[in-house]
């Protein structure tokens, strides 16, 4: 049931609609990011977004100003145990630039009453650094 819950949110998060992906959050909820992520320093933005809103905020506006088309996830895995679900990825996507960007990324969401509370990133943040680096003024 949870893996369900998780496919259709990742659908809605495609929508790039701030309020419909609120909707498929708890109003509390968190997304952990590792710190000083390549994304996140790009965007100028937290890597530890809470509440709904923020969350669909960067979904829908700060997402797409760096992965600006092509993006696509292919999933290799979804993995539930309970009400947390986790979801082994790759993303790839055209960056702003036009440069070609591909990561793997595994999430950990944990779902309360149909709603996902809290996810877990978890990706190679080197990776995304030499890939963003072409695109935007990141730090060494």
């Amino acid at each position: 049931m949870s893996a369900d819950i998780i496919q259709q949110a990742w659908a809605t998060f495609s929508t790039r609609d701030p309020e419909r992906i609120a909707a498929v959050f708890t109003p509390d909820a968190e997304w952990l990011a590792p710190a000083g992520n390549a994304t996140a320093l790009a965007l100028d933005i937290t890597n530890h977004m809470i509440g709904r809103d923020q969350i669909a905020h960067f979904l829908a506006v700060d997402f797409p100003r760096l992965f600006t088309s092509d993006v696509q996830v292919t999933f290799r895995g979804f993995h539930t145990a309970g009400e947390t679900v986790i979801v082994e990825e790759t993303m790839t996507a055209t960056l702003a630039d036009g440069t070609h960007y591909a990561n793997d990324y595994c999430l950990v969401f944990e779902v309360h009453n149909g709603l996902i509370h809290r996810v877990r990133e978890y990706l190679d943040t080197a990776r995304g650094a030499r890939q963003l680096r072409q695109t935007v003024a990141l730090p060494e």
